[in-house]
């Protein structure tokens, strides 16, 4: 019974997490924190804003800071298509658990966007179940996610409660 079990240290991990972005954020510290408009109807959101999904930013930081998200809320993945040497291919996965969308692992998960379905309006993808959502860039055999690049999660809030 010693010792620590992965479940343990996943829960001491997501905890810490948790207690660091929520100190860390002035405005909720200070009260001030204001959830973003809710609406009755489905949002179509662009997965990191004016940003797109690119590698080296941080989404993760940009799904808390734009949550939450709503069931039938639609997320849409903006990425350019691979040129010859210019353009670094991306993909959009879905991981089928939280221990894949940590250890970035791609067995099991869900292509749901090929290098070339980024492009113009992006690619679409609706959240239809109450149920954790983990994305990630199975590019590379998931390197931009093992970076910490191209990975967030987000878990759809029921509308009207």
């Amino acid at each position: 019974m010693g010792g620590f079990s992965f479940a343990r240290c996943l829960i001491l991990i997501v905890a810490a997490s948790t207690l660091a972005v929520c100190t860390a954020n002035k405005k909720w510290q200070s009260g001030s924190y204001q959830y973003p408009k809710y609406t009755q109807a489905p949002n179509k959101i662009i997965v990191g804003g004016s940003e797109g999904w690119h590698f080296n930013f941080s989404y993760t930081d940009w799904a808390l800071k734009n949550g939450p998200f709503y069931l039938n809320d639609t997320l849409v993945f903006k990425y350019d298509p691979p040129t010859e040497n210019t353009t670094i291919p991306h993909s959009v996965y879905l991981l089928p658990n939280l221990r894949s969308f940590v250890t970035c692992s791609l067995t099991g998960a869900e292509m749901l966007a090929d290098v070339t379905q980024g492009g113009g309006q992006g690619f679409e993808f609706v959240l239809k179940k109450w149920k954790p959502h983990y994305f990630a860039c199975g590019q590379h055999d998931g390197i931009h996610c093992s970076l910490g690049q191209m990975k967030f999660f987000v878990m759809p809030m029921l509308r009207g409660y």
